[in-house]
């Protein structure tokens, strides 16, 4: 039975007083969750294939998605449909976080250090017909001069420097594309290099990594860092880099901090035992900003659809109960080819928002004044009584609010579409 428009309000204006008992507005809740926005990751679409034009000696590994299933977007347009259904199921405002290799060359050969802003020219009018913003990152695997594992931290200084000017070349396309958005570019750079065995030299690589960040983010002058806003993330372990990651968390944590540019923690990219929630609060002791990948680590893997759990929920309450949602940016970053994609995007899409919501909605005020008066036993009393609030009736209110489906609803849209297009798309 369909819930009408009515019901949803006359639920939700139960929840709001009982959210109101608690010192909570759940009306600039509602409004201020939707404002925050998420950049979606664009590689579940295609299954982090890209569009570029490639040449032989790609390599297999590195970034691997699992699963066969129908659908997979195989051209740009392709991709570009499955995202309009996403921002049509999603509340809330939404970016788009592009890969290097989602180039559009004409059918050209262009190879990564060669790579211009006209070359994401469709990219950006798209965006700028359905009113988003773009992200972008600099793609370093599947290319033949990352097939040994080392790219910016190479030992051969030809490779070092060919990934050097597609780091600068990337960097101008996102100063590009902020300038036609009118507002800046997240640009996060993750570089797998790694062995998968013990090394006889950790030392080497990082010295040379360090060189080559300073060549092409820290000391290249020609891109506007108030337009193209630099990450780098770390990364624990990766395929074929199993015993040795070079960006280790330390070492991008203190290059970032040196040299004044952002540092991206990915939730999956720590070892099984550790959750990043509690990093937040130190990190932002002494980093101006961090951006953050929602992703859910399943075992060895970092990448799972996000869902609605306690990890997540941790994540945005520490946000929240810092105040520090003007020194976070955050973006999505999982894949899984063995479901169909866009349910996989609108799952983590959405569970991503409702965290917000839910943090946005946590009586930070009450608790911390609880904490203060040394009563920790009405501390944890509210802590555990908040996860039986009424906080689906206003995620249901959000939704209406909001143009988007219910839960429950938007999975019909899915598999509609699912029938009339997703099935007849092969290879």
């Amino acid at each position: 039975m369909k819930v009408t428009g009515k019901k949803i309000e006359q639920v939700y204006s139960y929840a709001k007083e009982r959210y109101a008992a608690l010192g909570v507005d759940a009306d600039k809740a509602v409004v201020k969750t939707v404002e925050i926005p998420v950049s979606m990751h664009c590689w579940q679409a295609d299954d982090v294939g890209g569009f570029e034009v490639k040449e032989e000696g790609l390599a297999s590994g590195g970034i691997m998605a699992t699963g066969s299933y129908p659908g997979r977007a195989r051209t740009p347009d392709e991709a570009r449909t499955d995202y309009e259904q996403v921002l049509r199921l999603v509340p809330g405002t939404l970016r788009l976080n592009l890969h290097a290799c989602y180039a559009e060359t004409g059918g050209k050969i262009v190879d990564r250090d060669a790579l211009e802003p006209r070359h994401f020219a469709n990219w950006m009018n798209w965006a700028k017909h359905h009113g988003i913003h773009l992200d972008f990152n600099p793609t370093f695997f599947a290319h033949p001069k990352a097939n040994d594992g080392f790219t910016l931290s190479h030992t051969d200084k030809t490779i070092r420097e060919f990934w050097v000017r597609h780091t600068v070349a990337c960097r101008r396309i996102a100063e590009l594309m902020a300038r036609k958005q009118g507002g800046p570019c997240v640009i996060n750079h993750w570089i797998p290099d790694g062995c998968k065995d013990f090394p006889a030299d950790r030392w080497t690589h990082r010295a040379l990594l360090t060189e080559s960040l300073d060549a092409a983010i820290a000391n290249e002058k020609s891109v506007n860092k108030k337009l193209c806003l630099d990450y780098v993330e770390s990364k624990l372990f990766g395929l074929g880099s199993e015993e040795y990651v070079v960006g280790s968390a330390e070492y991008y944590s203190s290059y970032a901090l040196s040299r004044s540019i952002g540092y991206c923690l990915d939730m999956g990219h720590w070892h099984p035992t550790e959750e990043i929630y509690d990093k937040i609060s130190s990190y932002l002791q002494f980093h101006k900003k961090l951006l953050l990948h929602v992703s859910r680590p399943v075992r060895w893997d970092s990448d799972h659809v996000v869902i609605f759990n306690d990890a997540l929920r941790n994540i945005f309450l520490e946000i929240q109960r810092g105040r520090a949602w003007t020194r976070v940016a955050l973006a999505t970053d999982f894949f899984d080819a063995s479901i169909n994609r866009i349910a996989a995007y609108v799952i983590g899409l959405r569970a991503t928002r409702k965290a917000i919501l839910y943090a946005l909605l946590d009586p930070t005020t009450e608790l911390q004044k609880l904490e203060a008066a040394g009563d920790n036993a009405g501390r944890l009393a509210l802590m555990d009584e908040m996860k039986t609030m009424p906080f689906g009736d206003v995620w249901g209110f959000l939704c209406q609010r909001a143009g988007a489906p219910l839960d429950h609803e938007w999975m019909g849209e899915v598999k509609k579409c699912e029938g009339n297009v997703r099935w007849h798309r092969h290879g």
